[in-house]
């Protein structure tokens, strides 16, 4: 009886700790949310009103008509998709060497790959500008998705090395035998069991892609380059934000990370979950 009740309470108090993290999460969304549906003048009041009413649509139509939002979302999902290839691409392959091969001074590259995820970025932006205007790819999406993949191959290695650790060798040794080359069984045996791990490192990368502001800023200058988040300091001005707007801006700009999470969240989970023990 007291280790079902203390089992209970310990269940209890992971549940509201949980709840408590939800509402610390899901907060600033839905007070953002809230902000850009109320008019211009009640956003600004003193107290604040908590909710939209009246509510009203403006602020979703003025940023729809009168930015060039729907560019900059295209940019960001070129951006996002050739990054998301191009890391995976590379990624899985470099996950797969560094689980199956041995070789001298394996572990200390593979954490000094690591060590490169963990250098602030914003150190490396003078050489980084440098490089693009050198190799004429300033101001292109090949540089982004250049600079983006390098940035996230580490994490992406990472995921999928621990996830290929949990697959057993006797599976390629069997497709061996079958007269499958190393390749061959790689493709046909260890691919189709890392889709969760693929999945996974696919939802992160797009993540970062979205999100980010600073290399974007700095590699592209016309807006027919200009990503999603850079776009969004337009309503950022010298006499104040334009929050109706802003929010609104943010709102739609999250659509397309809450409906990727959705639409990926099983593989997402499972591929954390699975790469992150070795079996």
């Amino acid at each position: 009886m007291r280790r079902k009740k203390k089992h209970g309470w310990i269940k209890l108090l992971g549940n509201l700790y949980l709840g408590i993290v939800l509402i610390f999460a899901v907060s600033p969304l839905l007070w953002g949310l809230i902000t850009s549906l109320k008019l211009s003048k009640d956003i600004i009041t003193f107290p604040p009103k908590w909710l939209p009413i009246p509510m009203t649509f403006e602020h979703y139509a003025a940023v729809l008509t009168g930015s060039k939002l729907l560019l900059y979302l295209w940019n960001n999902l070129i951006v996002a998709v050739g990054t998301i290839i191009l890391s995976l691409v590379i990624g899985v392959h470099g996950a797969y060497a560094t689980s199956r091969f041995n070789f001298k001074f394996k572990n200390i590259i593979v954490f000094g790959i690591l060590a490169t995820s963990m250098v602030p970025g914003i150190s490396i932006l003078v050489p980084l500008y440098l490089s693009s205007v050198k190799m004429n790819l300033h101001d292109t999406f090949i540089s982004l998705i250049l600079v983006y993949s390098a940035w996230q191959m580490p994490t992406v290695l990472w995921i999928l090395r621990g996830f290929i650790d949990r697959i057993p060798r006797e599976l390629e040794e069997a497709a061996y035998i079958d007269g499958c080359s190393r390749l061959g069984a790689f493709y046909r045996i260890t691919m189709p069991a890392l889709r969760p791990g693929l999945g996974a490192a696919a939802i992160l990368v797009f993540v970062f892609v979205w999100n980010d502001w600073l290399i974007s800023s700095v590699l592209t200058i016309s807006d027919s380059k200009r990503l999603l988040q850079v776009g969004l300091y337009r309503y950022v001005g010298d006499y104040g934000v334009e929050w109706g707007r802003f929010m609104a801006y943010v709102m739609i700009s999250t659509i397309p990370i809450i409906a990727a999470f959705l639409a990926l969240q099983r593989a997402f989970i499972q591929g954390l979950t699975s790469g992150s023990v070795k079996g």
